[in-house]
């Protein structure tokens, strides 16, 4: 499949994957601020953005995705950043084509099955009546009750487009919402020894410390940092605390 990208600057290749329900404007500062001394490519996975829709979203799939990319743009061995989602796609490269990535950022994942917390968003989204003149304090509103959240909230309606005479969603929420179970999972298996870099949010739980010992046989090399006062979005909590393990490492 033919990924919707982003594309800026020159020098050593780095792609920036997002997470569920993102796309690759999410990345927008870090990639100005990485374009600097690099060449960064941000797409829009599958059933995300402006990239197409298809029934399979398993981290087999989404991964040869982004080896076509590397592939077509003659931008490889790269250096793949991942957050959440975007993560375990970027565990599954590396661990599936290692010969295309020079070196690796896991963000706020653990190579392990998450239980179904999210499938309540996917709900409510399906739900949501996307009438004409519908604004987007309206369809805020409307989530409210399955996503109480304000900052969740505003991420999610990102992916509404407003252009229309009646919103739509950026995102293939059929798709996504057949495919939760394997988004959830992780099953890809292998060993990838290039250097990684597992960076997880002070306030977030999403990587435990007993989730480390689960990294070490995939990801020999394999080093943890912290990113201060961030939660999950860490690298939209706090860019600088992010840049600043991220851009040594990239160097």
């Amino acid at each position: 499949m033919e990924l919707k990208l982003i594309e800026m600057g020159e020098g050593p290749a780095v792609i920036l994957l997002h997470g569920l329900f993102g796309g690759a404007r999410n990345w927008g500062g870090i990639q100005k601020r990485l374009a600097q001394r690099h060449r960064v490519i941000a797409p829009d996975l599958r059933n995300h953005g402006g990239s197409g829709h298809a029934a399979a979203m398993d981290y087999a799939a989404m991964s040869g995705d982004v080896a076509e990319l590397i592939a077509r743009r003659g931008c490889g061995p790269a250096a793949v950043v991942g957050h959440s989602m975007g993560g375990k796609v970027a565990m599954a490269l590396a661990l599936r084509h290692g010969e295309m990535v020079s070196r690796l950022v896991i963000a706020d994942i653990a190579p392990v099955r998450y239980p179904p917390a999210l499938r309540g968003y996917v709900a409510a989204m399906r739900a949501l009546a996307l009438t004409e003149g519908l604004s987007r304090r309206e369809a805020d509103a409307a989530l409210e009750p399955a996503v109480p959240e304000a900052g969740i909230r505003a991420f999610l309606v990102q992916s509404l487009d407003f252009t229309g005479d009646a919103p739509v969603w950026e995102l293939g929420l059929s798709e996504i919402a057949a495919a939760m179970s394997a988004i959830e999972d992780f099953p890809i298996t292998g060993r990838y020894e290039s250097p990684t870099l597992v960076l997880s949010g002070e306030r977030s739980s999403y990587i435990r410390p007993e989730h480390h010992a689960l990294f070490r046989p995939l990801f020999p090399a394999a080093r943890f940092a912290v990113v201060e006062r961030a939660g999950h979005w860490l690298h939209a909590d706090n860019p600088n605390a992010f840049l600043a393990l991220v851009e040594p490492f990239l160097a």
